[in-house]
């Protein structure tokens, strides 16, 4: 069984309006700096798995995404794995 770290970045689609990076956007402005644009706030989220092969890891990472840690009908997500070496 190899174990595997799983970086997890989820955030709204584009065409999903988001409220909370725009409220953070304005505040921004207000602070003088109106050189940024386009923010979106999105979730990070770390776990570790374990797995017989990477394929496998990644067959359940993607499962995992799309059934419990993201909502497919407004969200997108992108995931690493990185396999760690057991001490």
């Amino acid at each position: 069984m190899k174990t595997y770290e799983v970086e997890v970045r989820i955030w709204l689609k584009p065409s999903v309006f988001d409220p909370q990076g725009h409220a953070v956007e304005q505040a921004l402005h207000t602070l003088g700096y109106a050189e940024a644009s386009d923010l979106r706030i999105g979730k990070y989220m770390h776990l570790t798995v374990q797995s017989t092969s990477l394929s496998e890891a990644q067959m359940r990472v993607e499962e995992m995404c799309e059934r419990v840690l993201s909502n497919p009908v407004m969200e997108t997500y992108a995931y690493t794995l990185k396999e760690v070496a057991l001490s």
